[in-house]
């Protein structure tokens, strides 16, 4: 990165972070360009130059705390994950040890991601979780010995299904407890549904 690209990404950053600050405070349609200027210390021409509309800075904003998020999640697993070299127990993802920090992530920015499902009809987290579809899920396949022809097919129905929970979730306000949706989602990968039952 040059010292142009970077002194952009600083303040792309800075635009970033100063909306998730005022999004804390108050509803999207109540949050103007001016205030958001101030409080990123730019010029409204500086912050034309990134977005075109504040909507335009919230799919950004979420694309920013989630790769975040993924940098995190990477080096917080790089030793954990040797998938050729565990066993098919160890590389079974659907386990609270991956689950429950992704679902403290999403509860952490509930009031990003409620705004975001308020505006749009459908959550792109998959569209962020495809490094998890490239590096982790199509290996475990392979380990399984899968064809590879089913790849994208599993990826999806696993990825999809736990992304329309999450949803849910989120628009109840995160109520339920993060390990008790840990369980739900982990039944239904696994169609064990004894535990659900009252």
């Amino acid at each position: 990165m040059n010292k142009h690209e970077s002194k952009y990404f600083n303040t792309a950053v800075r635009i970033d972070e100063a909306f998730l600050e005022l999004l804390n405070k108050k509803e999207i349609e109540y949050i103007t360009v001016k205030e958001i200027c101030n409080k990123a210390s730019i010029n409204r021409s500086t912050f034309y130059l990134h977005y075109e509309t504040i909507n335009d800075l919230l799919l950004e904003t979420i694309e920013y705390i989630y790769s975040k998020f993924q940098n995190y999640f990477i080096l917080a697993n790089a030793n954990t994950i040797d998938i050729n070299a565990s066993t098919i127990e160890e590389i079974q993802l659907i386990k609270p040890k991956y689950l429950i920090p992704w679902l403290n992530f999403i509860k952490d920015n509930k009031k990003l991601f409620q705004t975001f499902l308020m505006r749009n009809e459908t959550l792109k987290m998959n569209e962020n979780m495809k490094f998890i579809q490239k590096k982790v899920i199509h290996p475990i396949l392979a380990r399984f010995q899968i064809d590879k022809t089913y790849y994208d097919y599993i990826s999806l129905f696993y990825l999809e299904g736990i992304i329309a929970i999450v949803k849910n979730w989120i628009k109840c306000g995160c109520q339920m407890a993060i390990e008790e949706v840990a369980d739900l989602i982990k039944c239904c990968v696994y169609g064990d549904y004894d535990k659900l039952k009252k």
